[in-house]
């Protein structure tokens, strides 16, 4: 008698490729690291006003998040992924012929803001949130991982590139690497398990996020989710630890980790292969805590969270100066810990919520979440063009650490039911 034949359901080929775009996003967006000093020095431009075009770019990345949550629901996941890969394709290539500040503004700022703002970690949570219901929260700490992994391969490339070649072939790379996943996502991506004749993997029937297309108006979805987050403690407490998540990654350490380790003596590819290191341990971290927050208290993780990587943040400045020992110490624990927060933090929103708006409303924490990360990358340079130093910043970002963790404490204290579910 023949056995039946167990087939892959087709969630894992969209998480798949879902993987290979937030890792293309994430390679794009941490490349201003690895710039920075090279355009410093080629134009002259303080490094504060070079700061001034991520900031943008960190803000636009977060701001477009709950409008791309809503546009997708409305238009498809396929169509509005590559229209971004395309703005970055376009706004990375562009940058080879800018001659002017305020050119990168417009490119690096906004171009390709808008482009990876679709490309983040808000089309993660829309494509766990629509194709799985069983081990969600595994799928999202591994897509989550994914912007670890495009740190990993793309910056020690294009810091070697940047420093053998200069950051224009540097740019032409990335470029190239984004117009190739266009075909990609055309062949392999679809918008709903219905498209293939499936449920969401883990479901017995239909769910709500299933169900097809919305046909509302995607800004007034998204401004109505604002809305009814303004009108909520536990937004403003998830928003307003998130806003320090940001402000402690990818706008203090993935801008400037690089610019502070060559102003102590440590060469920029050596540099950026710490902060790919960092991206190894933040793989195993990251995809731990999707495991973990499917099984424990979301409140009690993002605690340790937050208070450990406080802890590492004050210890920086002493370690950048002290022994290699030091260093690596501080790679692995902050690296565990780099974006560990998001699996919890979407989960307590799907929570809160309800699993139709997650989405959106995970789009407006994660828009506070690039806030607090433009904040830092703006804060940071003009913080070092004062003091010439990133002492103050590294030790300011620790002490705004250990104040998310207690915040995260409070959510769902005041929302009857909410994360009632979940036990320790």
């Amino acid at each position: 008698m023949n056995q039946p034949t167990v087939r892959l359901h087709y969630a894992w080929i969209v998480a798949a490729v879902t993987f290979f775009i937030l890792l293309i996003g994430a390679g794009i967006r941490s490349a201003p690291g690895v710039f920075m000093v090279p355009v410093e020095q080629e134009f002259g431009w303080s490094r504060s006003s070079i700061s001034v075009a991520l900031s943008i770019n960190l803000l636009l990345y977060g701001l477009v998040g709950p409008f791309s949550a809503a546009v997708m629901d409305r238009f498809g996941i396929r169509r509005i992924t590559i229209f971004a890969l395309l703005l970055l394709a376009l706004g990375t290539s562009l940058t080879t012929w800018m001659n002017a500040s305020w050119h990168l503004a417009l490119l690096w700022g906004i171009v390709v803001g808008l482009g990876s703002g679709c490309t983040a970690s808000v089309l993660g949570a829309v494509i766990a949130n629509r194709w799985f219901v069983k081990q969600r929260g595994l799928v999202m700490g591994i897509l989550t991982a994914s912007g670890a992994t495009g740190q990993l391969l793309f910056l020690p490339l294009l810091a070697s590139l940047a420093e053998s070649e200069g950051w224009r072939s540097a740019s032409w790379i990335i470029s190239s690497v984004a117009l190739a996943m266009v075909p990609v996502v055309w062949i392999w991506m679809r918008d709903y398990p219905r498209d293939k004749g499936l449920h969401a993997y883990g479901a017995i029937g239909d769910t709500e996020q299933e169900q097809g297309g919305s046909a509302q108006n995607p800004f007034r979805t998204a401004i109505a989710g604002l809305v009814r987050g303004m009108r909520s403690l536990d937004f403003w407490l998830l928003a307003g630890s998130f806003f320090i998540c940001g402000l402690s990654t990818n706008g203090l350490i993935g801008t400037h980790f690089i610019a502070a380790c060559v102003d102590h003596g440590i060469p920029a590819v050596t540099a950026a292969s710490m902060l790919a290191l960092i991206g190894i341990f933040d793989i195993i971290g990251t995809t731990f805590s999707g495991w973990l927050s499917d099984r424990f208290n979301s409140r009690w993780l993002l605690f340790w969270y937050y208070c450990l990587r406080g802890i590492s943040l004050m210890l920086l400045p002493y370690a950048l100066n002290s022994t290699a020992f030091a260093l690596g110490m501080f790679i692995v624990f902050y690296g565990l810990d780099w974006v560990a927060t998001v699996p919890p933090t979407v989960k307590l929103s799907s929570d809160i919520f309800g699993s139709q708006q997650g989405s959106v409303m995970y789009g407006w924490i994660f828009t506070a979440h690039q806030i607090g990360a433009a904040v830092a990358a703006y804060g940071g340079g003009l913080v070092y063009s004062m003091l010439n130093s990133y002492f103050f910043m590294f030790l300011v970002a620790g002490v705004f650490c250990i104040l998310a963790s207690l915040m995260v404490m409070r959510i769902g204290k005041v929302t009857p039911g909410a994360v009632a579910s979940q036990n320790m």
